[in-house]
């Protein structure tokens, strides 16, 4: 793992970020602060196959997440209008966070652009 990651610490406040879900309704990660405990995956692109598996994994988990109170968060670079495809192609009813530029990704693990979704990264949930 590269020594370069070192975001979150247990118990640090993520920052906030812009989330969309399935019905195309927006909301901020501070609207779930105090109510639901959240559940943020980083993935490099939509439609590739790990990525595809990872999201139906959590889409076959979807209501046990809800009904603990959990909210899922798909966290990658693709676009709002890739989020859109991939969601309703794969039934994915929970949040994607577009993140072009790796804003959300960079502030929550530090890491340098080429390490983001490199090895030892992709995959940690």
């Amino acid at each position: 793992m590269s020594e370069k990651l070192d975001g979150l610490k247990e118990g640090t406040m993520a920052p906030d970020f812009t989330m969309t879900d399935a019905s195309g309704k927006t909301s901020r990660l501070s609207d779930l602060r105090g109510k639901k405990s959240v559940v943020a995956y980083f993935y490099p692109r939509d439609f590739t196959p790990g990525c595809t598996t990872e999201a139906t994994e959590f889409t076959r988990d979807f209501e046990k997440f809800r009904e603990a109170g959990i909210e899922i968060v798909g966290i990658s670079p693709d676009s709002e209008e890739s989020h859109t495809k991939f969601r309703s192609k794969m039934g994915i009813p929970y949040h994607l966070v577009a993140d072009p530029e790796n804003a959300v990704s960079k502030k929550i693990w530090r890491l340098w652009p080429e390490e983001l979704y490199g090895q030892g990264i992709h995959g940690r949930h």
